[in-house]
């Protein structure tokens, strides 16, 4: 098995915290030197506590599961002769409520656009091939939210 490292860290910086206005604010470092700046969603805590222009945790889950599956994609597309020119997902995810009322990304939506260079699949073969990419997806088998996948060659 492969095992895979990340460093998330926040600093109080002089905030008073207990009075619980303290920025979301933090680092995400990986393992390949990559720094990104993360931070809770505003919809979960509002600015200026949130930064908005930082990844939020829900976005990094939908971000994570439609690389995931486009890297199984485009795997099974060259596999099969199809030469990918381009691949888009405008990816989106849902928070809903579970039995216990507690929120969770209960459904994240992939809409990816591919196109492709010479022969493209039909759209069967399309879909076979996203289905082959979301059973071989580690990601889609790490999370209980339904994932739905609408795709469209560009």
């Amino acid at each position: 098995m492969s095992a895979h490292h990340t460093t998330v860290e926040w600093k109080r910086d002089g905030q008073v915290f207990i009075d619980k206005k303290y920025s979301r604010a933090h680092i995400w470092t990986f393992d390949g030197g990559a720094v990104v700046k993360g931070s809770s969603a505003p919809e979960s805590v509002p600015v200026p506590m949130s930064d908005i222009t930082a990844v939020d945790p829900e976005e990094a889950m939908v971000a994570s599961l439609s690389s995931c599956h486009m890297l199984w994609f485009l795997a099974f597309a060259a596999g099969d002769g199809f030469v990918v020119d381009r691949y888009v997902d405008e990816a989106s995810g849902m928070l809903g409520k579970n039995a216990g009322g507690h929120r969770y990304m209960n459904r994240v939506t992939l809409r990816p656009i591919t196109t492709f260079f010479g022969p493209a699949p039909t759209q069967a073969e399309l879909d076979a091939l996203h289905h082959a990419a979301h059973e071989h997806c580690e990601m889609a088998h790490s999370v209980r939210a339904e994932i739905v996948i609408e795709a469209k060659i560009g």
